[in-house]
């Protein structure tokens, strides 16, 4: 394994940030965070899906552009590991659910030069859980613009990452993809569930430090 570049995935209030973190301060790793609150459109979005998806798919899709640039210069390139609690391939699968055909396809165009180029994670760390555990910790949370979430639009989107996930696997062999679930494993209020998750990423990096 080069650099440990780890990233944390999963449908919306799973936990990525908050694992992401633990991870950063055991491993002594740079977090990278997605941005989210300043997207501008994300109000309009949950109002109106149909409507605001593309402004709101293109924006993230730009931020995270930038923000996969200014790591591979700040840290991998000086081989300062990082954990991010997001991967880029994200876009595709809330672009595919929400954009009409013909705008998915140029918007799939667009991701492909975007990110062609840009550093790729080499762990995968995909968590996820029941529609019921999902809906109670965005409550806990609180964000006003997720509140306005349909239940049935994340239980799809969970549906999505499952598929997403599954064929990633398929087609990259070479990466690892831990699974854990988010209704098996409380790692927010159980010290020993996070102790298993980090022994697990201590595992998987020293594994692919000795290959």
């Amino acid at each position: 394994m080069s650099v440990p570049f780890i990233t944390v995935e999963g449908p919306i209030g799973v936990g990525k940030t908050t694992l992401s973190k633990a991870i950063a301060e055991a491993q002594q790793f740079h977090q990278l965070r997605e941005i989210v609150d300043e997207n501008p459109f994300l109000n309009k979005f949950y109002d109106d899906i149909a409507e605001w998806s593309f402004q709101t798919e293109m924006y993230f899709l730009c931020n995270r552009y930038k923000q996969l640039g200014d790591i591979q210069k700040k840290y991998l390139s000086n081989e300062q590991p990082v954990v991010a609690d997001y991967h880029v391939f994200k876009n595709l699968i809330f672009a595919q659910r929400t954009l009409p055909a013909e705008e998915y396809k140029k918007y799939e165009e667009i991701y492909h030069i975007l990110t062609r180029d840009k550093p790729a994670p080499n762990v995968i760390i995909y968590l996820h859980a029941s529609l019921d555990t999902l809906m109670k910790r965005i409550e806990m949370r609180g964000r006003d613009f997720e509140k306005k979430i349909d239940p049935a639009y994340l239980q799809q989107l969970s549906a999505d990452y499952e598929v997403f996930i599954s064929n990633f696997e398929a087609a990259h062999p070479d990466i690892p993809v831990l699974r854990f679930n988010g209704d098996e494993i409380d790692f927010v209020n159980d010290a020993g569930d996070l102790q298993f998750i980090l022994s697990k990423v201590d595992e998987t990096i020293r594994k692919g430090a000795k290959q």
